[in-house]
């Protein structure tokens, strides 16, 4: 088998917002370049969003300015409004990832917007990224399950797609952002979303709060789905999802998807490095099988 499966990592990003560790900016950009070296290609570098909320990506646009850019790397910045956006235009980022979100709880309060006014904010925000090329994704949010609501229903989240590839969005992920998904579900979701949003790539977001991360991504990779969101030692979590810790591992990931004959173009061993120099950073161990087990054989 060499089917190709595709890594976003999103640790510099998702991974830390919500960790406790006060990163310098020095340290983001050198965790961006370490990842850099293990091979990652599309990466979320940082985000636009209200330096009050998220405090821990209020220096996104010093970071965006100091990494390295090349022509194989996208360097992805996430926003929430037409305000990120030009944020994230202004500091040149390479991909906007524009969050739309799925369950009306969650919504008000990591955003104070409806699921449909979310995707009115995209249909409005996105002209902006068009106007100035740069390629533009969304990511649903809470899309197998809301905190405060419980469970989400299919036909708004595949109306989200929808509405998401009309507004010229080129990739839709779906996001577990409080790890409630199962295998059968992520499977008819996507199956869903497909039928409703068929122009579009799909991408898969997982947490692994409950332990079922890398089933779902098994369950995803399945379904036809060939790009993946990870995050370097299993770091991260929202700072508006009560208990919701980290993110799928990547170096979890790519073992997984490796010894079933895909390719990545990840570096396991340079990711599992990654996962370790993060600990001593971080000041506290990271979550990932790999990173304290190691690599096999």
């Amino acid at each position: 088998m060499n089917q190709r499966v595709d890594i976003v990592e999103v640790g510099p990003r998702d991974g830390l917002q919500n960790d406790a560790a006060e990163l310098s900016i020095a340290e983001k950009v050198e965790f961006i370049h370490r990842l850099d070296e293990a091979g990652v290609r599309r990466m979320e570098a940082g985000s636009f969003v209200s330096p009050r909320a998220v405090p821990k990506m209020a220096d996104s646009a010093e970071v965006f300015r100091q990494i390295n850019r090349g022509v194989s790397q996208s360097r992805i910045a996430l926003a929430l409004n037409e305000k990120g956006v030009r944020r994230a235009i202004d500091a040149c980022a390479d991909e906007i990832n524009f969050v739309l979100v799925a369950g009306e709880g969650f919504g008000q309060r990591n955003q104070k917007m409806s699921p449909q006014e979310t995707a009115d904010m995209l249909a409005h925000c996105a002209p902006l990224a068009h106007d100035a090329n740069i390629p533009l994704s969304a990511t649903i949010s809470v899309a197998f399950g809301d905190p405060y609501d419980g469970d989400v229903d299919v036909a708004v989240v595949a109306n989200l797609a929808a509405r998401a590839q009309r507004a010229g969005v080129a990739e839709v992920g779906l996001g577990d952002t409080i790890g409630v998904a199962t295998p059968w579900q992520v499977r008819d979701v996507f199956e869903r979303v497909r039928l409703e949003a068929p122009d579009v790539f799909l991408r898969a977001h997982f947490h692994d709060t409950r332990g079922a991360a890398l089933a779902n991504v098994y369950a995803a990779v399945e379904a036809g789905v060939n790009i993946i969101d990870a995050s370097c030692g299993g770091i991260g979590g929202c700072p508006f999802a009560p208990a919701a810790t980290g993110n799928v591992a990547t170096e979890d990931v790519v073992f997984m998807l490796e010894r079933a004959g895909f390719d990545t173009g990840i570096d396991l061993d340079k990711m599992i490095e990654t996962a370790k120099w993060l600990e001593t950073i971080l000041g506290h161990k990271v979550s990932s099988s790999l990173a304290r087990a190691g690599r096999f054989p």
